[in-house]
């Protein structure tokens, strides 16, 4: 079997995803291309170089509908004779896309692909293609459904986090963002989206919010308690499915969950050969992938069991891991992975993570495969692991080491 390795990993800047926010006038399919465009041109990829442009998103209707990828393909600049596959594991899609790229590498399909992710939240909003998950009730009474916000305060229940524990990791996302953009240390991943006459529309993060403190996030009402006790009543489905508690605490709010925003990524992802073929250097090897389903009510745990089927999977410990990269789709996700295996948080999400830059569905997982690798070559760390929590009930997890 083939080794699969990372030689490019680039990112657009995170726009709000509202309708001032700069990156609105952007096409799913024009974003996508940008990153595509510049995977090209910093790689001198010419004619068929790459098996296929494996893209997640998850909304996948309108503009970001039918085979986004191979939409973005032709729109790009790289070869017409590259296909394309649009692939969908809601928030760890862009993850999953370079999974599935370097596991067909290993199996010796193609010595390289481009694998990544967008998605344009201002544009085609969350929920908007009606998730059977979310409209079926049949599917949603019968497994105890509720919104992710729900499933997120669950978790602080579950596991005893507070208000205050909550709110102070959101706090220390914004610190730490702030300093890796004053620190420049995006710089290697980060394109500048440019309209259609060359002019920059945005190089920078938008939705961050580097004044944030503790008493500004405890001005700001629970986000899902209205939902939860009074309409629908979301409280009664959840604790129908765990009766152990007399009520679910809700803690989570809109500065200490993930930010709705617009974004792209793309990695690309060959075997030892393809790099000599084309005089590249690998940057880190995909040591190895992993997925799992999860109990779907509570939904968002996924990151602790994936974590140690990966680690199981490779004969690894928690301790072997450097650096660690867990989405903050909501703080109680990360709080609970740094209570399971007792992590220093000094090494999980180093630069802040989605609470201060956003979350863009479909981008995310490839984002923050960049964002630990840059870091990782930063502090000149040998091995870093990934992971997401997914809707419904999932995780995805990856393990690379520098080579």
């Amino acid at each position: 079997m083939k080794e699969a390795y990372i030689y490019d990993a680039v990112r657009s800047p995170r726009g709000k995803g509202r309708k001032d926010g700069a990156l609105h006038e952007v096409t799913s399919v024009r974003l996508s291309t940008e990153v595509l465009n510049a995977i090209k041109a910093r790689n001198g990829l010419e004619g068929h170089a790459v098996e296929d442009v494996i893209w997640g998103n998850v909304t996948q209707v309108k503009e970001q509908g039918g085979c986004l990828a191979r939409s973005v393909v032709i729109a790009s600049e790289l070869d017409e004779s590259i296909p394309g596959l649009s692939i969908n594991r809601f928030c760890a899609s862009g993850m999953e896309a370079a999974n599935l790229a370097a596991n067909q590498v290993k199996a010796g399909a193609g010595e390289a692909y481009i694998a990544g992710g967008v998605e344009m939240m201002s544009r085609v909003p969350m929920g908007s293609d009606g998730a059977a998950i979310a409209v079926d009730p049949t599917l949603a009474m019968e497994h105890y459904f509720v919104p992710q916000g729900i499933a997120a305060d669950l978790i602080a229940t579950k596991y005893g986090f507070s208000r205050e524990d909550v709110d102070a990791l959101a706090v220390e996302s914004q610190r730490r963002a702030k300093i890796a953009w004053d620190e420049g240390r995006f710089a290697k991943s980060i394109i500048t989206v440019k309209d259609q006459n060359g002019l920059p529309i945005l190089d920078h993060d938008e939705f961050m919010r580097p004044g944030t403190d503790m008493q500004s996030l405890g001005a700001l009402k629970p986000s899902f308690r209205e939902m939860g006790e009074v309409m629908p009543g979301f409280d009664k489905v959840a604790l129908m499915k765990y009766p152990e508690f007399e009520r679910i605490n809700h803690v989570h709010h809109a500065g200490n969950s993930s930010g709705i925003v617009d974004g792209a990524a793309a990695i690309l992802i060959g075997s030892r050969e393809f790099g000599k073929a084309h005089g590249l250097k690998p940057r880190a090897r995909i040591r190895a992938t992993a997925k799992i389903g999860t109990e779907p009510t509570i939904m968002l745990t996924g990151p602790v069991p994936v974590t140690r089927k990966i680690l199981g999977d490779s004969g690894m410990e928690i301790g072997d891991i450097d650096l660690f990269e867990v989405n903050e789709a909501f703080a109680a996700v990360v709080l609970r992975f740094l209570q399971a295996f007792d992590v220093d948080p000094a090494i999980v999400n180093v630069n802040g993570g989605a609470i201060a830059m956003g979350h863009p569905l479909g981008a995310t997982g490839a984002m923050i495969i960049g964002t630990l690798l840059d870091e990782m070559e930063r502090q000149d760390k040998e091995t870093g692991l990934t992971t997401l929590c997914i809707a419904s009930g999932m995780g995805v997890a990856t393990i690379i080491e520098r080579v």
